[in-house]
């Protein structure tokens, strides 16, 4: 991604020979492209991605905001929080000898990625094979990773027509947004198809949700450089304007939108799609965290400790089974629950129960179960079980997404469905 900004006139010279002497000072000048994501000291020194980091770029017909996720194990649930505001995914695997495997293998992040994205809702995926300098830009590499990812991808629910593959060698500038250095001379003699530029370009951006009321859920909070405090988050659905008047869930506090910014522009209102910073005030910051849902105090999103969902149980080792511990996730909250009831499977086609109260859910199936969440704190007096703002898939689609992880492993992937 650094190298791509690059290539496209979003990072300076200045700035790349400032994150080249950098990362060389550090140890680690193979990452200096990786340094204009990668902004956080911790994040340098480990030479990883830890968080999301937002971009943005312009391709000849699409203004994109790009949302830097990280590949690590270790740092999934910040993965969540920015697919959860994808409409598109990029999946970049390496194409070194083994490295690709390890991703690929039962329990690899590329295979976790893939179903955690197309969970959130996500149907366009550009597959950007890359470091193929590294295995002598072989065809039949290239042609072996892609036939593998296909027929996964079409497992986990992607339609051929919404996946497309692009070989890079992105150290090199190679096929990102031309190929016309003499590194790309090897890649040239078999492969005259699309750039990642290309691809990007040809990305349909989906329909927007601006009729219904306004749903942002909060992915960042800081303090704002004049008066205010600083809020970002996707838009799920509605309009917002500078000068309304929101309520923040959970709790009982509202705020007045100060100002508006869209892509670093100052703006007078902002619709559901964008990627959008609000300045409020008439709020104590105590009141905003990462997590919560700003929306008009005349239609609020509902509230649940306990509810119902359908959900599809991932290629798991070990059945659910009721009472089980689970994390549960929500655009960028995470919190602890527990899969309280099994109350049916499902038969996948039709949604019609097979089994009431089954005694296990098992790898593949479909389900209806109901989930409880618990305290967040250890237990006591002050343990209090808080409610997390959730719709149904069918009033707001962004909304009514869930994801469910157990023992840093995703399990399954599903929507609220009633609430008692």
């Amino acid at each position: 991604m650094g190298r791509l900004l690059y290539e496209l006139g979003r990072v300076d010279e200045k700035t790349r020979i400032a994150n080249e002497r950098g990362s060389s000072k550090v140890g680690k000048s193979s990452f200096s492209w990786a340094w204009e994501l990668d902004g956080t000291v911790e994040e340098r020194e480990r030479g990883i991605t830890m968080d999301i980091a937002l971009q943005s770029l312009a391709t000849l017909h699409r203004q994109i905001t790009i949302l830097d996720a990280p590949g690590h194990k270790d740092f999934v649930p910040n993965m969540i929080s920015g697919a959860s505001q994808a409409d598109c995914a990029v999946l970049v695997v390496d194409a070194a000898t083994g490295e690709f495997e390890a991703g690929f293998d039962r329990g690899g992040q590329t295979r976790e990625h893939l179903l955690l994205v197309r969970s959130l809702g996500v149907s366009q995926v550009v597959v950007a094979v890359n470091k193929l300098d590294q295995v002598n830009w072989e065809q039949n590499r290239y042609e072996e990773i892609c036939g593998l990812l296909r027929t996964f991808l079409v497992q986990s629910g992607f339609h051929p027509s919404k996946t497309s593959f692009v070989p890079v060698g992105a150290m090199l500038g190679v096929n990102l947004a031309a190929r016309i250095d003499p590194e790309a001379h090897e890649l040239s003699t078999w492969y005259t198809g699309p750039t990642l530029v290309d691809l990007l370009d040809k990305l349909e951006p989906p329909v927007r949700d601006i009729t219904s009321p306004l749903r942002l859920p909060i992915s960042n909070v800081f303090k704002g450089q004049s008066s205010g405090i600083g809020v970002t988050g996707r838009i799920c659905g509605g309009i917002v304007q500078v000068g309304e008047r929101l309520r923040v869930l959970p709790g009982d506090e509202s705020a007045i939108v100060k100002s508006i910014e869209v892509e670093e522009a100052s703006v007078p209102w902002a619709a559901a799609g964008a990627n959008a910073t609000l300045y409020l005030i008439s709020i104590d910051p105590i009141n905003l965290s990462i997590g919560n849902v700003l929306c008009p105090p005349s239609n609020v999103v509902p509230l649940a400790t306990v509810f119902t969902a359908r959900i599809i149980v991932f290629d798991i080792q070990l059945p659910i089974t009721a009472g089980a511990s689970v994390e549960l996730f929500h655009h960028s909250r995470d919190v602890p629950a527990t899969i309280s009831k099994l109350t049916a499977i499902l038969d996948r086609a039709t949604g019609t129960a097979t089994k009431i109260n089954p005694r296990v859910l098992t790898k593949g199936s479909s389900a209806e179960v109901e989930i409880t969440l618990r305290a967040a704190t250890l237990s006591g007096p002050s343990a209090v079980t808080r409610p997390i703002p959730l719709e149904s898939f069918a009033s707001n689609k962004d909304m009514g997404r869930i994801l469910i992880r157990r023992g840093g492993e995703s399990i399954s992937a599903g929507e609220p469905k009633i609430y008692p």
